[in-house]
């Protein structure tokens, strides 16, 4: 699908830097009702696209174009909104202006209610990072969403989470063409990609996939295949200091940040109903850790998604996984 543009300006980020003309890529599907009440937000992951999102609407399912207006904003970062491999200098690359999951949330704000001309959401969902902006979005703007399913989300990060994105992060850093981020081509730093890549390779997925082989099914015929071949791929055509700024964001994601560091009066904010997903074996946001999220949001409901891929359920690898997540948004959308 092609991207639009919405121009934010300057905008101010919750760093305390300006951000100087910023623009949200997005795309939609479907179309806005005559009442504006069937829009449906749905944010993606880290290392994705509004692309990635397209990948649970369809015709016959939950999210059916027919019934719904999906709006899919591309994050900060992600190499379509500003980002830094398209900002020009001085805040291009390295020197790119630290980025919030609150400054995401607050652009997609603007581009819903001053350029689409929608006041209220029918449902905010997205996984991960996804997840994360969803949280922010029933905390920040509690009046505007009426439905938020949050899949392998926490409402701050966890420690453990944080560790890791330190160490993926590092991995990167750690190729010699790296030269404080300022590389003239992103392939040249291909060493530090694999490196996380390999991260990725570690924590995405559950021991059990690997006990039980399932990348087999991905037509692999190794372990090693599978992580050059599925994670090195897929990690390889980015942009380095595009996924360092994501994973910023990820890092120090925390809806308690405009209220002194509670989280419980944060969480007492949310007034949309609530679905809170896990999935079994997930290594960033483990299901103990949605659970509790789950018994401090007012209302909330807690599901839990079982799949060998862990955190990766999302990206729709077996077709058992794909109908556990429709069947969460048609009962979330039900409600």
């Amino acid at each position: 699908m092609p991207d639009q543009y919405f121009d934010l300006g300057d905008l101010p980020l919750a760093s305390g830097h300006v951000l100087p003309g910023a623009r949200l890529a997005y795309q939609t599907a479907g179309t806005l009702n005559d009442s504006r009440s069937n829009a449906v937000l749905l944010p993606h992951m880290y290392s994705g696209t509004a692309d990635f999102m397209h990948a649970f609407i369809g015709e016959g399912r939950p999210l059916d174009p027919r019934r719904y207006f999906f709006v899919l904003p591309a994050q900060l970062g992600s190499g379509t909104s500003s980002s830094p491999s398209t900002t020009p200098p001085p805040y291009d690359r390295g020197a790119f202006p630290p980025v919030a999951i609150s400054d995401d949330v607050r652009a997609q704000h603007r581009l819903l209610t001053d350029h689409l001309g929608i006041s209220r959401l029918a449902m905010v969902s997205g996984w991960s990072m996804g997840g994360q902006q969803t949280l922010e979005w029933a905390v920040r703007y509690p009046d505007l969403v009426e439905r938020a399913v949050p899949f392998a989300a926490t409402l701050r990060n966890p420690d453990h989470c944080t560790v890791f994105c330190q160490l993926h992060t590092d991995a990167l850093r750690s190729d010699p063409a790296w030269n404080g981020g300022f590389y003239e081509r992103a392939s040249d730093v291909h060493v530090g990609l694999r490196r996380h890549a390999q991260a990725f390779a570690l924590m995405g997925a559950s021991s059990h996939m690997y006990r039980q082989e399932a990348w087999r099914e991905l037509g692999f015929t190794s372990r090693d295949g599978f992580v050059q071949g599925f994670l090195q791929a897929y990690f390889l055509p980015m942009d380095p200091n595009d996924l360092l700024c994501q994973a910023h964001k990820w890092a120090t994601s925390d809806v308690s940040a405009d209220h002194g560091g509670d989280l419980d009066a944060a969480a007492a904010r949310i007034t949309a109903r609530v679905t809170d997903v896990a999935f079994t074996g997930d290594l960033f946001f483990p299901p103990e850790d949605v659970r509790a999220d789950a018994e401090r949001i007012p209302g909330a409901r807690y599901e839990e998604i079982g799949s060998v891929w862990g955190h990766f359920t999302m990206f729709n690898l077996r077709e058992a996984d794909t109908a556990q997540i429709d069947a969460v948004y048609a009962e979330a959308l039900a409600s």
